[in-house]
């Protein structure tokens, strides 16, 4: 394919991202605009508000600042007139992080990793510069490099981690074929440790995240009552709790890595001096958010058992290493076994999987007011430490464990393994 054509369908796709973040924002504004407002002046400041939830969306920190009449009329105090908001709804985040990786392994199947990556990344670059450009608001303001550079680094991430994973596959005549080569030079039993690394990591992440999604489910089914409740005491229109249910939907991902960090056992803060975690819950006041009513009001000492899961994830991940081994690379030409190799891999698995927790856990947490709301979310290095430890300890078990090597017949072949105690058969 042709280098100018792999250029174009690349910005097209971070055309095609970033207008869909857009798009959902503006439509249900759009639409409280036309049931809700009858002045024209109103639609002014639909493109502004919209473009400040994108940008929030892609993490980037918000600024609130109300003028002493505003301020006034909501009934502010005067210490709460100014603050940041800083707490992002991470369901922007995340689709454009997976349509960038899509189209990072598409321009690797096409035969132009780096023109692709580049103009994509160009491409969102010009769109987060006139979106930032276009939207002056003297209420709710964004500094101008955090506006171009958050969402660019977003999507940069995407590209570049879906070119890689590709080009690690595939090969890409260059720079990853490069690594390949050098990995051959350490020996078989090396040239696979980064891939089993990664597979590993990978599966307790992703296995963290489908244990905090029915955990969040699981809340939603036994304390539904209580956000019903908060919807009722808010009093708002059928449009008003429709917008609220989107924005709440919004902020999932953001609550489902709140969940994954109470599994892990450090728990998350809701605000200054507080804890909601397994060992206990230290609540204050509550914003009448209804999704808040989900937040326990109380802990368990049962509940400690629940970093169980996380283990059970190393341990998994420590399976799936172990059964991708190869029986040559466990053992040196002495039928001695190698253990380094092994030591490397489960070590690998808990610090990936950690750093990659505490990443998480960065993107999580914020503010949404002044006061003791601008403390919210997870802690990433409690977290990174407290799943590591959870995940080596799982990993260690599978993967230090001796493996015995299988023998051969005096033709090379290797014998058949039969049930536990019977001999092998020689003929």
């Amino acid at each position: 394919m042709q280098r100018v054509l792999i250029a174009g369908l690349a910005a097209v796709d971070a055309l095609i991202a970033a207008a869909a973040g857009i798009a959902v924002v503006l439509a249900p504004l759009t639409l409280l605009w036309i049931t809700s407002f009858s002045d024209a002046g109103a639609w002014g400041a639909l493109w502004p508000t919209t473009a400040r939830i994108w940008q929030l969306g892609n993490l980037v920190p918000l600024h609130v600042s109300f003028d002493e009449i505003t301020a006034a009329s909501l009934g502010v105090a005067d210490g709460g007139s100014s603050f940041a908001v800083t707490l992002a709804p991470l369901a922007f985040a995340a689709f454009a992080l997976l349509f960038a990786a899509r189209s990072g392994r598409r321009a690797v199947e096409a035969g132009g990793t780096l023109v692709g990556v580049v103009s994509g990344i160009a491409a969102m670059a010009m769109i987060a510069s006139v979106v930032q450009l276009s939207s002056d608001n003297a209420i709710v303001d964004a500094t101008t490099w955090q506006a171009i550079l958050f969402p660019v680094s977003i999507y940069a991430t995407g590209m570049v981690g879906g070119a890689i994973v590709a080009a690690w596959s595939a090969g890409d005549g260059g720079v990853i074929d490069l690594i390949h080569d050098r990995l051959d030079a350490f020996g078989p039993a090396w040239r696979e440790v980064p891939a089993l690394v990664v597979r590993g990591a990978a599966t307790v992440i992703v296995g963290m995240i489908g244990v905090a999604g029915v955990g969040f489910a699981a809340l939603v089914a036994f304390r539904g009552s209580e956000m019903i409740a908060l919807y009722e005491r808010a009093g708002v229109d059928v449009v008003g709790a429709t917008g609220l249910t989107l924005g709440q939907a919004a902020y999932v991902p953001t609550f489902l890595s709140w969940v994954l960090s109470w599994v892990a056992g450090p728990g998350f803060a809701f605000g200054s001096g507080t804890a909601v975690s397994p060992a206990g819950t230290s609540l204050g006041v509550v914003p009448g958010i209804p999704v808040f009513g989900l937040v326990p009001d109380s802990g368990s000492q049962w509940w400690l058992l629940i970093v169980l899961v996380p283990i059970a994830l190393g341990a998994l991940a420590g399976w799936i290493a172990r059964r991708s081994y190869s029986d040559d690379w466990a053992h040196d030409g002495e039928g001695r076994e190698r253990y380094a190799p092994r030591i490397v891999i489960t070590v690998g698995i808990a610090v990936v999987a950690g750093a990659a927790a505490a990443l998480i856990a960065a993107v999580s947490r914020g503010a949404i007011g002044p006061g003791r709301m601008e403390h919210i979310g997870p802690d990433p290095g409690a977290l990174a430490l407290a799943l590591g430890l959870e995940v080596v300890l799982g990993a260690a078990i599978l993967l230090l464990t001796p493996m015995k090597r299988a023998t051969s017949d005096d033709d090379g072949e290797p014998l058949t393994r039969g049930k536990r105690g019977s001999e092998p058969r020689l003929d």
